[in-house]
């Protein structure tokens, strides 16, 4: 019996995009699975605070709680939201790379509702720089998205890729065009008593060295280059 193939709807003109932006609203109300551009690469997205879609986006992608997404966010204001105890040094790299592909990783508050994996108390937090991305995180509220892949696999640059690796587990795929930046975002990890980069990718050290005072990278990336889960398995994006 052949497998269903999901539809992809168009989100490459905001003059005509809103009934496929409106579709994806309606799959992450619901619990489902969405894959999304982003200036990175492609994204597979689920709400953030329903631990079923999670665990879900997981599934799909071929990993276990040990790899916990990262958290895309539609507006800088939301920081303060989600992550507590967030230094100057690290606020001001917000302010000079978002929305972009600066992702900076955090205490999350104590008392969010959410559970995103064996984080460890932490949230990786992004504000993409693409205009379909954004007006979906701007109507559904902050999402857990990784690279739209399957484990191990590269990221998907297209949609076609990503509904290749991904099939039906996705309910709706939204077609961007081609991911725009194709590079990993820059990873700093900001939970402990120095800025410490974790991966450099869009962003330079030396760029992000003329805001704040960071430290080099630890540890070279690995296969999910859309954004980092939280320090303890920082590795595996």
């Amino acid at each position: 019996m052949s497998v269903p193939v999901q539809p992809v709807l168009d989100a490459t003109d905001p003059q005509t995009w809103g009934p496929a932006i409106d579709e994806a609203v309606n799959a992450i109300s619901r619990g489902a699975l969405v894959v999304m551009p982003t200036d990175t690469v492609y994204g597979i997205a689920a709400d953030a605070f329903d631990e079923v879609a999670v665990a879900a986006l997981l599934a799909a992608k071929g990993r276990g709680r040990q790899m916990p997404p990262p958290v895309l966010v539609g507006d800088v204001a939301t920081l303060d939201g989600l992550a507590t105890d967030v230094p100057d040094e690290a606020r001001r790299l917000v302010e000079a790379f978002w929305p972009g592909g600066f992702t900076v990783i955090l205490q999350a508050q104590p008392s969010l509702q959410w559970d995103l994996g064996d984080t460890g108390g932490t949230v990786a937090l992004r504000m993409p720089d693409h205009a379909a991305a954004l007006a979906l995180l701007k109507r559904t509220g902050p999402l857990a998205v990784s690279s739209a892949n399957k484990s191990g696999s590269p990221a998907a640059q297209d949609v076609e890729n990503a509904r290749d690796q991904l099939g039906a587990s996705v309910a709706v795929y939204l077609d961007g065009g081609e991911a725009p930046g194709g590079v990993a975002s820059t990873i700093v990890d900001a939970t402990g008593p120095v800025l410490r980069i974790v991966r450099e990718g869009a962003v330079s050290l030396a760029e992000l060295r003329k805001v704040a005072d960071v430290e080099g990278p630890a540890a070279s990336p690995e296969d999910d280059p859309i954004e980092p889960p939280a320090p303890a398995a920082e590795d595996d994006e």
